[in-house]
């Protein structure tokens, strides 16, 4: 058994250690991305206002700074927190996959619990930018995803997004094949998109939480 940070992978080694395979078409991912939702006038004056904040500060910011000024707050309000699930931020996470013990402090994670995280649903990691030397955004999302996996026992297809400055990319984790989005950036009329996608979240993980 070896032992493996969630940093110390690319999406190379994830796939050549794991047998993933990125999927270019992904029924899974584009139902995801094409959830319905009308956000309220007071939902769109609150996102115009993170928006505004976004605009000017987001190439000064680190990271810590563009997760508690943008990244928390549009999560927060989407309103995932209830006594079944909730979004839990800087929380460890540990399971076996293959002959690996993995292990990551998760930037954000959605899953199930009220006080302590228990089956993860969703895993966010977030970077001020691409080039980090603490890791791969998308690879550490990706290796945090399988765990996510390991710990509902294969039973629920596992979502992520990584955020890279104003950028978001949605993932999806189905058996050995996984998906990446293009990008949406937060900046632009996009904002809508990202809060239309995060609400279609958390009815997908409703009805997951509900059938189990």
């Amino acid at each position: 058994m070896q032992f493996s940070d969630f940093r110390d992978w690319d999406l190379d080694k994830l796939e050549a250690a794991f047998g993933l395979r990125q999927v270019r078409q992904c029924q899974l991912l584009d139902d995801w991305l094409a959830s319905s939702y009308e956000p309220s006038e007071f939902e769109r004056t609150y996102l115009n206002k993170l928006q505004e904040s976004l605009i000017l500060g987001v190439d000064s910011w680190n990271e810590t700074e563009l997760e508690n000024k943008f990244i928390s707050p549009l999560i927060v309000f989407v309103g995932f927190d209830n006594e079944r699930f909730a979004y839990f931020l800087e929380r460890d996470l540990l399971g076996i996959v293959g002959d690996y013990e993995l292990v990551g402090r998760v930037d954000g994670m959605i899953a199930s619990g009220f006080r302590n995280p228990h089956q993860p649903y969703f895993c966010l990691s977030e970077y001020k930018k691409h080039l980090d030397p603490t890791g791969d955004p998308a690879a550490q999302a990706l290796a945090a995803m399988l765990v996510a996996q390991e710990l509902n026992e294969k039973r629920n297809p596992i979502y992520g997004t990584y955020i890279i400055g104003r950028n978001w990319f949605f993932m999806t984790l189905a058996g050995r094949e996984y998906c990446i989005s293009q990008n949406y950036s937060a900046t632009k009329d996009e904002l809508f998109d990202i809060f239309r996608i995060m609400q279609g979240l958390k009815q997908i993980i409703t009805q997951a939480v509900g059938a189990n």
